[in-house]
């Protein structure tokens, strides 16, 4: 009877390493749950930050993500920290949160991602859900050789962001009418959003988002104040790998060490040396919110970028560069670029880019000189999470560019004030929080100096109905004219599957560069899921102006996909 439990215990030893085997290799097919490379940034209005994802990409209310500019696709280095935001609302596929803090603006096309401390506590209660429904897996503390080559050759799955495919795409078809005069014009188009990473199980991504018209009668020549905003897409195909010092890109992008040169529709091509990114760029300058805006000018140049010290401490990011610009070809601009970032965790942030011009005798007045034509600094105090200060000095040698029918949006603001100002923001109880700004313009051809100021506030849920609310007025006088403006901007998700925006906005302005010196609209917007894949969308715009008066409306039905779902399902 000894032996045969002997014996009984010698066959139970030796299966004991075949199921240890089974055992990892169940394990290993599990993914975490809702993990995601990053979410993309899809809108941010002053304060709020909407997300492309939700709760089933794993966000939940009271989550702190980072701000990034750039998506690496292992670890945070070779990206920069631009902000923080805390998730106050969650829907399935999309999420809404207020800015903790940012020490460069937050613009669509830029990701967020998780906290260590955020992905941590998720995985932790991931590993404690995980627990109460399958038995514990034994692990040896002293190898077996033997075991070890087992474990290491089992097949392991690839990681959620390898070969991952998703957005959605729609078709629009809308009419441009004219109060009075009917139908002038109808349009055809098309809306895509993309987020592919890791393709071909190689490095390369893309993302962004786009979204264009085309009118089949030509009766309305002028872009109108949708045409304007879809002009600020972002869409990207580019490369950065861990396991490579070489990084690309190309599409409409920002170059990433050099956000100050604005979107471009273009190309950058670097190579990493140590701490140090060497590149080049080129391409056109199509975004209609770019201080320079002119869509025939194309650009190109070289910079340098090196950064220093820990996300944790202090860390300090520099980039130089030299770049020319063209008009239709012409001779425009020789000028060289500088851009500094510095961090001490998220109590402070300096930020600063300068450019300076070289005239040739042509362009001074038979003289070749070096001149300051832009220059931007700031600095952000945050001593506690409710509450932030920042200071801020800008100044232009040319008149600003940019198209004025966009103040009233609230996309302009960073132009608008002129000189030294300073401002604060405030998060008070039930979702309440105040902002306002205020300087001095400091132009050459002032007879004394102007007061310039802004002030909001936003409602993260009026009386609990689930709107989120923001109102601003600002008053400016800056070198491209002086006026007013406020808006208004509501939103809420209805349901898991459906959601609207309104924004209301009027501006007043003096101005010897444009006839638009007055305008009203109304920006309205609906998105409804129906059912996992597909979606509809309804869009208004009503524009009341001196040079412009149109009402547009547009309808977009599309397919949403997700090809690790799919796979999935």
């Amino acid at each position: 009877m000894v032996m045969q439990r002997t014996s009984a215990i010698r066959e139970s030893l030796r299966v004991l390493p075949a199921l240890l085997v089974w055992a990892l290799f169940a394990g290993a097919g599990r993914a975490e749950p809702g993990l995601t490379a990053g979410y993309r940034v899809k809108f941010v209005h002053e304060s709020s930050v909407y997300l492309e994802a939700g709760s089933g990409s794993g966000l939940a209310e009271g989550q702190r993500l980072m701000i990034r500019r750039e998506m690496p696709e292992r670890g945070l280095e070779g990206s920069a920290t631009i902000g923080e935001i805390e998730i106050e609302s969650v829907a399935l596929t999309s999420a809404a949160g207020r800015i903790v803090s940012s020490r460069s603006e937050i613009v669509p096309g830029d990701t967020a991602y998780h906290t260590q401390e955020s992905l941590e506590k998720i995985r932790q209660e991931s590993v404690s859900r995980e627990a109460q429904q399958y038995p514990q897996i034994a692990q040896f503390t002293e190898g077996s050789p033997p075991e070890q080559e087992i474990r290491e050759n089992i097949p392991k799955p690839p990681l959620p962001e390898v070969n991952r495919i998703r957005g959605r795409i729609g078709f629009d078809s809308g009419i441009l009418q004219i109060p009075g005069e009917g139908v002038r014009s109808s349009q055809f188009g098309f809306a895509l959003r993309l987020d592919a990473t890791r393709l071909g199980s190689t490095y390369w991504k893309i993302n962004g988002y786009y979204r264009g018209r085309v009118q089949s009668r030509k009766d309305y020549r002028d872009q109108t104040l949708s045409d304007l905003i879809n002009r600020t897409y972002y869409l990207t195909l580019s490369y950065d790998s861990p396991k490579s010092n070489w990084v690309a890109g190309a599409g409409r992008l920002f170059v990433p060490w050099a956000s100050s040169l604005n979107t471009m529709d273009g190309f950058y091509f670097g190579r990493r040396v140590g701490r140090q990114t060497l590149g080049v760029f080129g391409g056109t300058n199509p975004d209609p919110t770019s201080w320079n805006y002119d869509p025939d000018r194309q650009i190109g140049g070289a910079f340098v970028n090196f950064e220093r010290g820990r996300f944790e401490s202090f860390r300090l990011s520099s980039t130089s560069g030299i770049a020319v610009s063209r008009i239709h070809w012409d001779p425009d601009r020789q000028f060289g670029f500088f851009e500094n970032n510095i961090f001490y965790r998220q109590y402070l942030s300096v930020y600063s880019n300068q450019e300076v011009d070289l005239l040739n005798a042509s362009q001074n007045e038979g003289k070749r000189e070096v001149t300051l034509s832009r220059s931007y600094f700031t600095v952000r105090f945050q001593p506690h999470k409710v509450i932030s200060f920042d200071l801020n000095e800008n100044y232009f040698r040319n008149i600003p560019t940019f198209d004025t029918r966009l103040i009233g949006t609230g996309l302009l603001d960073k132009y608008l004030f002129q000189g030294v100002n300073g401002g604060f923001r405030l998060a008070l109880p039930r979702r309440v929080a105040v902002y306002a700004n205020a300087g001095r313009s400091s132009r050459t051809e002032d007879r004394r100096p102007s007061w310039n100021y802004l002030a909001g506030i936003t409602l993260g849920e009026i009386l609990r109905t689930g709107i989120r609310a923001d109102y601003r007025y600002s008053r400016f006088d800056s070198s491209f004219g002086r006026g007013t403006y406020q808006s208004l901007t509501a939103g809420r998700d209805v349901a898991e599957g459906l959601r609207f925006e309104i924004q209301f906005g009027q501006q007043d302005m003096t101005s010897g560069f444009t006839a638009q010196n007055r305008a009203r609209f109304i920006n309205g917007n609906v998105d409804w899921y129906l059912g996992t894949r597909y979606f509809m969308a309804l869009g208004l715009t009503a524009y009341r102006g001196q040079v412009q008066d149109y009402n547009q409306y547009f309808v977009t039905l599309g397919y949403r996909f997700d090809n690790r779902k799919r796979r999935n399902e």
